[in-house]
């Protein structure tokens, strides 16, 4: 796979397209992508997704608050596995928005990326102020020779769902719901950095994980199962994301503890895969509870990992 993030750099050549944020790209977005791929295929196409950065409601609305699945490095990793020829990330701007249908048609979908067909939503809007419907589409579809071919309400109320459903489980630390609705392990990417040193105290030696992406939605606070990919082997280990009650702390931390794992990869980026919750954060009543905790915590995620992740 390709990626562009300027339209003057996609190739001459006729494409299907088809457009949207795609956060997460579970498994309703897989069904669309693999739907887009295929049609590419067999009509001798060159496949296209695209998309928006920032988030358009980033932009609009300055809505801070909120949060997506994956952040934009991650989304173009799991889309380039898919086998897409091209991914398109336009910047979303203000000017952007004020650009009207056709505009959008003509300037975009028709004059630099070519489209020949473009596989969309039954209730997709676009253009200024969202006032564009498919039915305008398949009318500027006439008029620039192009197809369009509507995606049912079904699929797209799949699409819709999941993604609520994936928010809603990894705010409630369910994450073996949301990887069920992702097709694929929640990952959390960032710099490995020095943090206070308490984990080795603990004899659980840990590494702080920084995510740069503010609007990375974080999973509820407790400890999970986890796994990376480290100098191409895949070591698993424990996770907590939360403020170390047990000692005072006040400010969010995400600390990995990886299990018979010594190098160091001190600012290193890795993505780590969360696979299963432990338990909720908890202030203990001492260091000692503590150091007990984590034994168990232990002994709960080699007892996971022997019985679904065993060679």
């Amino acid at each position: 796979m390709k990626t562009k993030r300027n339209l003057n750099t996609l190739p001459d050549k006729p494409t299907v397209v088809t457009i949207g944020t795609f956060d997460g790209v579970h498994i309703g977005h897989q069904k669309i992508v693999k739907r887009l791929i295929n049609a590419g295929k067999l009509e001798g196409l060159k496949s296209v997704i695209l998309t928006f950065f920032p988030h358009p409601r980033m932009v609009l609305q300055k809505d801070s608050s909120i949060k997506l699945i994956n952040t934009i490095d991650e989304r173009h990793a799991i889309l380039d596995a898919l086998g897409l020829d091209y991914l398109l990330i336009k910047k979303f701007t203000k000017e952007f928005s004020r650009l009207s249908a056709e505009d959008f048609v003509k300037q975009i979908l028709v004059d630099k990326l070519h489209a020949k067909k473009v596989i969309i939503g039954y209730d997709h809007r676009f253009g200024r102020n969202r006032n564009a419907d498919i039915e305008d589409l398949k009318r500027f579809g006439n008029t620039y020779n192009f197809e369009v071919e509507e995606i049912s309400a079904q699929d797209i109320n799949d699409v819709a769902v999941s993604s609520t459903k994936i928010r809603k489980a990894l705010n409630d630390g369910d994450i073996a719901r949301a990887n069920m609705f992702l097709g694929y392990a929640f990952m959390i990417t960032g710099a490995i950095v020095k943090g206070k040193g308490l984990g080795r105290q603990l004899g659980f030696s840990t590494a702080n994980i920084k995510v740069e992406e503010d609007y990375k939605l974080i999973p509820k606070y407790g400890s999970y199962i986890v796994s990376s990919i480290i100098n191409d082997v895949k070591i698993f280990g424990m996770l907590n994301i939360g403020v170390n009650p047990t000692v005072d702390g006040n400010t969010q931390s995400i600390e990995v503890h990886f299990f018979n794992f010594n190098k160091d990869i001190y600012n290193k980026t890795i993505q780590i895969d969360l696979h299963e919750r432990i338990r909720d954060e908890k202030k203990f009543d001492s260091i000692e509870a503590l150091k007990n905790q984590l034994v168990k915590d232990k002994e709960a995620a080699l007892a996971y990992i022997a019985k679904h992740h065993a060679k």
